[in-house]
């Protein structure tokens, strides 16, 4: 028992390297403004999620609800000690690939309110302040400013 949980906390450990690189990745593409391969990088991502989540699972199942520390204090010395690191180094992976998430949902808000804002000024500059326009009858006349149907005569 104490291979299969050792190997799973090891795939752990370096699933959790390879998601910091991944999210480094997207980082850098969402600087860029590659958006399309930005959407192709998050379903790698997600599926990386979704495969260290069910290693955790097992590993989970394997301890039948008893801690990973607890465990360990019941392995001889040298075992203890190689699980003890591997737990260490997933903590610090976790800790890691976390962070970068957070810059790079930061990144993304910050992009999403620029863009906001951005419509919103050219908005402004292409629809009327003053809606007071002619009439059919030559006489000013108020004119929603939404869009409207036009009719008339040429």
């Amino acid at each position: 028992m104490y291979q299969l949980i050792y190997t799973s906390l090891v795939r752990q450990a370096r699933g959790l390297e390879l998601l910091r690189d991944l999210l480094r990745e997207e980082y850098s593409l969402i600087c860029e403004r590659k958006m399309d391969v930005v959407a192709s990088c998050e379903f790698s991502i997600q599926e990386l999620i979704r495969q260290l989540v069910n290693e955790k699972e097992f590993v989970m199942e394997r301890l039948k609800g008893q801690r990973l520390r607890e465990y360990a204090k019941d392995l001889p010395a040298d075992e203890q000690e190689k699980v003890l690191t591997i737990a260490q180094l997933i903590d610090k992976n976790e800790q890691k690939a976390s962070f970068q998430a957070s810059l790079n949902s930061q990144l993304s808000l910050a992009l999403l309110d620029q863009n906001e804002k951005s419509l919103q000024t050219l908005f402004k500059h292409v629809v009327p302040e003053n809606t007071v326009v002619y009439g059919r009858r030559g006489a000013m006349r108020k004119v929603a400013a939404q869009g409207a149907l036009i009719s008339g005569r040429l």
